[in-house]
């Protein structure tokens, strides 16, 4: 049973890392703890875990089943905890949705399957019979996961409309759409609609901009390094306080242009360097078919931090 029967998706919530041993086991102990860094930050709404931040494409069932647990067992009591849904077909992903639910997650956030890219968005009853699955496995509610339509993975505006009401357990985008005009149209329309559809961005590479056309929350991988960063920005952009919102947005710019940069897919590898350079974990090993980032992108990422006034631990003379 969810533990936060009420949880409606809003707000501020990190999706969380995986933290790894040398050998790519996981390593639990400082995963727990990366959890509760960003748990308890004043102002977070939720946190995520098995989503793209926690590099859920390598993980089995099994792991998946474990970093939840360990995610209830460390900071459950203390906020909601949300779970990604990632399979490529549609009975693994209820699969996955009920084993969510058993455990004790307060949501879902449910990934486009990887097997439409080819032409699923031209057949939009592929998403519905994949949502419906996911919704008669358990009545969680669901953040739906909309892509770039360029990625042939996202759902068109009319799609999205048809899910809401096939599916009234749909409570939230997550929205990465990456197109501000549709952007907006989302939140404008989405959130107005009779049982509303809250509009959570994950457009941090231009968070501030994104949140001004007003989205009801976020769900950012780069919350797992800045959430307190984060809350700040969508208090001020909630209160209509421009100029604290850019002051704190000057300082988000200089870690959105590092993490955010060319390759895209690295953007969490070097979330996870940002937090050895701060001390928050020991290491920062990935899974391949990621591979480590080089001795100059990470010293790139400790001049980003102290120009966002999040000064490196090294630097600092703290212990690693």
């Amino acid at each position: 049973m969810p533990r936060f029967k009420d949880f409606r998706p809003a707000g501020v919530i990190p999706a969380t890392l995986l933290v790894l041993d040398e050998d790519m086991g996981i390593d639990e102990r400082q995963t727990r703890r990366h959890l509760r860094d960003c748990a308890l930050v004043d102002g977070v709404s939720a946190v995520t875990v098995n989503g793209h931040a926690s590099e859920v494409h390598a993980c089995s069932f099994a792991e998946q089943q474990q970093i939840l647990a360990a995610s209830l067992a460390e900071v459950g009591d203390t906020v909601p905890v949300i779970n990604g849904v990632y399979a490529d077909g549609s009975i693994e992903a209820a699969r996955i949705a009920a084993m969510a639910a058993a455990e004790g997650a307060s949501a879902l956030l449910v990934f486009p399957p990887n097997s439409m890219a080819m032409g699923g968005h031209l057949r939009p009853e592929m998403a519905l019979n994949h949502y419906r699955r996911i919704a008669d496995a358990t009545d969680l509610p669901i953040i739906a996961f909309q892509y770039p339509m360029a990625s042939h993975l996202g759902y068109g505006f009319e799609t999205l409309l048809r899910l809401f009401e096939a599916v009234p357990s749909i409570a939230a985008i997550k929205d990465w759409s990456n197109d501000a005009m549709l952007h907006e149209k989302h939140i404008r329309t989405f959130q107005s609609l009779p049982r509303p559809v809250n509009v959570l961005t994950t457009h941090s590479s231009w968070l501030m901009a994104s949140l001004t056309l007003g989205c009801n929350g976020l769900l950012s991988g780069s919350g797992s390094v800045i959430a307190d960063l984060q809350v700040a920005l969508f208090r001020a952009v909630k209160a209509g306080d421009l100029a604290a919102a850019q002051r704190v947005n000057d300082r988000i710019y200089h870690l959105s242009q590092v993490f955010y940069a060319p390759p895209f897919l690295d953007m969490h590898n070097r979330m996870k360097e940002a937090l050895v350079l701060l001390g928050r974990i020991d290491k920062a090993v990935v899974r391949p078919p990621l591979v480590k980032i080089s001795e100059a992108e990470i010293a790139r990422i400790g001049e980003a931090l102290t120009r966002a006034g999040l000064a490196p631990a090294a630097s600092a003379g703290l212990a690693a």
